[in-house]
């Protein structure tokens, strides 16, 4: 093959990539190209959210891939337009013989990629494709029926037992760097102002970015990886590895992660073991929604869209805006409005309370994450949120509701993360903290907080919500 074009999209880096690696083997002359899809990004400014930390983490992503190659020789070619139609384009103006990229799974990325290969097709070239965001993918992973497996465990065992080192093993890209395209044809980057946005405070976060940020992060969760388990669900530590959003745009390698934990897992570390079940718990979902589509707009289990659920707006606003009177639930909705990053044992907390206390559809919070959410991944999101709705493949039994007092006392018990993001509750005590409508008015004054005027009193009362959401639910058991 005399040239070939790499279509970078959720894999921003050059090493350890899977696309690139074979179109830098199969080729003599190899292209790179990043395209600002408009069919995403207007959807999102339709939206109204032109200030979007996504793109924005994306937006450094590409300029430091985009240096990353010119310090190799080479070039990346940026678009901005419709992915579909500027990929061909771009194809036929450098006379490319195939364009490679990695798979995505989402429906839009299949129609998308449905398209491209058809028109590639009709001018005489074709599109490679291959697996790189997860370690195994769509039918790599069935049960001894050959079905798709819907419940967790089972399908954990078998991608354990399938797992070699093979899988985790690095395509070693910088080996064939030498057949980079020299005379690319070279676009500037366009500012996050021509794509219609608007910087965030990503950058005043300290978010870090690119693959270097990558990188970065996952040197320093090593450090940490042996207590993961111990330390993991609670929101004032550090505990989790925060790669999350690397994950999700491929400034990190998946397999290069899999691999050091199965490392650490060789050397006894139970912290890894945990880790490396959250990465299957990712391949388990992707899975799911390349088998069952509908997810991404119903309930995995056809019975639970029975359920009648609040079109109370105002409790939704509440919940939204972190004005729930349930102080570990808004000090969760701050964080994620805040920061575009919320821990993952408050996402089950927050979930469960809208969908169970407040009776609130599941697919209103999934969008609002949808929203939110740096590390926004539609097949994790769908599956987090219809696992705490119950509707989804191996989820909670829909009578198992968090209590959001306990969940607080258990896992903020000192209440450091609650005072972290509602500042207003700084000076009640650890057994105060979770519950402060039950301290009594004169301690409330002493506090310096009164509540339902300083803070919201609770807007439901968790017993009451409890017995209605049984109610509700009971819909799923009748024929």
């Amino acid at each position: 093959m005399d040239a070939a074009l790499v279509w970078f999209r959720r894999d921003l880096r050059l090493h350890d990539h899977a696309a690139l690696y074979h179109a830098l083997r199969a080729a003599r002359r190899v292209y790179c190209a990043f395209v600002f899809d408009r069919a995403i990004l207007d959807a999102l400014l339709a939206e109204g959210l032109s200030a979007d930390r996504r793109v924005e983490f994306i937006h450094h992503a590409i300029i430091e891939l985009a240096h990353a190659l010119a310090a190799r020789g080479s070039a990346l070619i940026v678009r901005h337009g419709f992915a579909a139609d500027e990929i061909v384009r771009l194809a036929a103006e450098l006379r490319v013989d195939a364009v490679f990229a990695n798979h995505d799974c989402e429906p839009y990325a299949i129609t998308r990629d449905d398209r491209v290969a058809s028109a590639l097709a009709a001018a005489g070239r074709r599109l490679h494709t291959f697996k790189d965001q997860v370690i195994f993918e769509k039918d790599e992973v069935l049960t001894g029926a050959g079905r798709p497996f819907s419940v967790f465990t089972p399908y954990k065992n078998a991608w354990l037992k399938k797992l070699t080192p093979f899988y985790a093993k690095s395509y070693p890209t910088e080996q064939h760097f030498a057949t980079l395209a020299r005379q690319a044809q070279i676009d500037s980057i366009p500012a996050l102002a021509q794509l219609g946005f608007a910087a965030t405070n990503l950058t005043r976060l300290r978010i870090p970015t690119g693959a270097t940020g990558g990188a970065q992060l996952l040197e320093e969760f090593k450090t940490r990886i042996d207590t993961y388990d111990r330390t993991r669900d609670f929101p004032a530590v550090r505990g989790p590895s925060y790669l999350s959003a690397h994950l999700r745009f491929g400034t990190v390698s998946v397999r290069e992660l899999a691999a050091f934990a199965l490392q650490r897992i060789e050397a006894g570390s139970t912290g890894a073991q945990v880790w490396l079940s959250e990465l299957i718990w990712r391949d388990f979902y992707q899975q799911i929604l390349f088998h069952h589509p509908h997810v991404a707009t119903s309930a995995f289990k056809p019975e639970y869209d029975r359920i009648h659920w609040s079109e109370d707006q105002a409790l939704f606003a509440a919940w939204c805006e972190g004005r729930t009177g349930y102080p570990l639930v808004d000090a969760a909705m701050a964080q994620i409005n805040q920061t575009g990053y919320m821990h993952n044992r408050l996402r089950m907390v927050v979930a469960s309370f809208l969908t169970k206390d407040l009776g609130i559809d599941w697919r209103r919070g999934e969008r609002y994450f949808a929203r939110h959410l740096n590390d926004f991944d539609l097949a994790a999101n769908n599956g987090g949120w219809q696992w705490a709705a119950s509707s989804g493949c191996d989820a909670q039994p829909y009578f198992r509701i968090f209590n959001p007092v306990t969940q607080s006392e258990k896992f903020d018990r000192d209440g450091a993360f609650i005072k972290r993001y509602l500042p207003q509750l700084e000076s009640f005590n650890a057994k105060e903290i979770h519950a402060p409508w039950l301290a009594p008015a004169q301690r409330q004054s002493d506090a310096g907080c009164i509540i339902g005027v300083d803070y919201p009193a609770p807007i439901v009362d968790h017993a009451v919500a409890r017995a209605a959401t049984l109610e509700r639910y009971a819909v799923v058991k009748r024929d």
